[in-house]
């Protein structure tokens, strides 16, 4: 993974789906514009593992996911945590925006902003609700290379890591 840490605005090139996107980190505060597309993040135990999830239990990710009617980022935050980990986020703080903007595809022109969030869980027994069928906890250290990451994404995440205050930002 690329050590580069993402700066705040800066336009960083990502590909989805075979889509082309510029994104970019914005500290906490007012979300940046665009449409509001949900919230990620680190669930952190109290031993200060880190909770990943996966489809197939080969590529592991962050959980999150895409808002409710109504629901706040927090809110969106601490549902999709419980839904996607099993685990009750106890104390939460966002860590900033990703704002994404696509270039080519179907979706061109669109913006979507997802929070990103640190909360701060109690373990919960491992049992499957909804889309998500594998749960796993790593270390800090080993946080960033157990993660699969998309092409272009590694200096977002490695900000919001560092943000989190999970691995160095320099």
């Amino acid at each position: 993974m690329s050590p580069r840490v993402a700066q705040d605005g800066e336009a960083i090139a990502v590909f989805v789906n075979g889509e082309e996107w510029r994104s970019a980190w914005s500290p906490p505060g007012p979300a940046p514009d665009g449409v509001a597309h949900g919230a990620c993040g680190f669930c952190v135990t109290p031993v200060g593992t880190v909770l990943l999830i996966s489809h197939d239990g080969l590529r592991w990710e962050w959980p999150g996911g895409r808002p409710e009617p109504g629901e706040s980022w927090e809110d969106t935050f601490r549902r999709e945590m419980c839904e996607e980990t099993g685990c009750t986020v106890g104390e939460a703080r966002l860590l900033g925006f990703c704002r994404s903007a696509c270039l080519t595809g179907p979706e061109a022109g669109l913006v979507l902003v997802r929070s990103v969030w640190r909360g701060e869980v109690e373990l919960a027994p491992w049992s499957p609700q909804h889309e998500i069928v594998h749960r796993r906890e790593v270390v800090a250290a080993d946080l960033l290379s157990a993660m699969d990451v998309g092409p272009g994404w590694a200096p977002i995440l490695r900000r919001a890591a560092a943000e989190a205050g999970l691995v160095a930002g320099d």
